[in-house]
C-alpha cells in the first residue's frame, strides 16, 4: 500500500524505459487505484501488470470487495493470492486462499499463490510442514490448472526485515514446493514458475536466480525503486 498518482507515473515511464523484450515475464502488481494506469500506460509493452488481491466472491452486495471479473477487464494477467501479509495481518486460511485462487482461475487470471513460513515456526523446525500444508491446500484447485498458475515461496521472517534466505535455503524450499504440487496431482509440476519473494536485491537476485529451482522474483521494496527493479531484472534475463 505506497505509492501515489505522482509516485506510480514515472516509476512506470522509468520501467517501461529500462525493460526489453528479452527480460522473461516482468509484471508489476500495483494498488487497485493504479490498475487503470497501469494499464494505460503498460498496454503493447513488454511488461504485465496484475493486482495484489481477489475477492472470493464473483459479485454481489461484498462492499469493498473487488473480483476476479473486475481485475479481467482491467487486462490483467496475473493477480496474488494469499500474500504473507494478507495471511497474518487479515486472518486469510489456506481454504480461503484456494478459494481465491479457483475465483481467479475461472476469470482467465493467472494466480500467484503465495506461501511461507514465520521465523518462529523456521526456528521450531516446522518450515517443511508449513509449505505443505499450504501447497497441499491450494493443489486441488491447480490440479485442474493447466499449469496456468505460478507459485511464490515467501518466508515471513525475510520480508522487509532485511533478512534474506540463502541460495540453499531458497532451493530446498522450492523444490519441495514442486515436489508437493506434483504428490498434490499437478502434472506440470516440473514445469510451473516457483518465485523467491524475500528481500531480494540486485545484490543478492543473481545468487538466488541461479537455483534450479528458483524461476524468478516477487519483488516487494525494490520494486519501489526503478533502478533496484531493473537491475533485478536484469539478472533474471541473465539466468534465463
Amino acid at each position: 500500500m505506497n505509492g501515489s498518482l505522482a509516485f506510480a507515473e514515472p516509476l512506470l515511464q522509468s520501467l517501461l524505459a529500462g525493460v526489453v523484450g528479452s527480460v522473461p515475464g516482468v509484471g508489476v502488481c500495483p494498488p487497485y487505484p493504479y490498475l487503470g494506469l497501469a494499464a494505460a500506460r503498460l498496454s503493447g509493452s513488454p511488461i504485465g501488470w496484475g493486482a495484489q488481491d481477489v475477492s472470493e466472491h464473483g459479485q454481489g452486495a461484498y462492499t469493498g470487495e473487488v473480483s476476479a471479473a473486475m481485475l479481467a477487464d482491467l487486462g490483467c494477467t496475473w493477480v496474488l493470492v494469499g500474500h504473507s501479509e494478507r495471511r497474518t495481518l487479515f486472518g486469510e486460511t489456506d481454504a480461503l486462499v484456494a478459494a481465491k485462487a479457483a475465483r481467479a482461475l475461472a476469470a482467465g487470471l493467472v494466480p500467484v499463490v503465495c506461501v511461507g513460513e514465520t521465523l518462529a515456526e523456521r526456528e521450531a523446525g516446522q518450515t517443511e510442514a508449513v509449505l505443505a500444508r499450504q501447497v497441499d491446500a491450494v493443489c486441488g484447485v491447480l490440479a485442474g490448472a493447466g499449469g496456468r498458475f505460478v507459485l511464490a515461496y515467501e518466508p515471513v521472517w525475510a520480508i522487509g526485515t532485511g533478512l534474506t534466505a540463502s541460495p540453499e535455503q531458497a532451493q530446498a524450499a522450492h523444490a519441495l514446493i514442486r515436489a508437493r504440487l506434483a504428490a498434490g496431482g499437478v502434472v506440470e509440476a516440473a514445469g510451473i514458475r516457483v518465485l523467491y519473494g524475500g528481500s531480494v536485491k540486485p545484490a543478492n537476485a543473481g545468487a538466488l536466480l541461479s537455483q534450479p529451482d528458483v524461476d524468478g522474483g516477487l519483488i516487494g521494496g525494490a520494486s519501489l525503486d526503478a533502478n533496484d527493479f531493473l537491475a533485478i531484472c536484469r539478472a533474471a534475463a541473465a539466468r534465463a
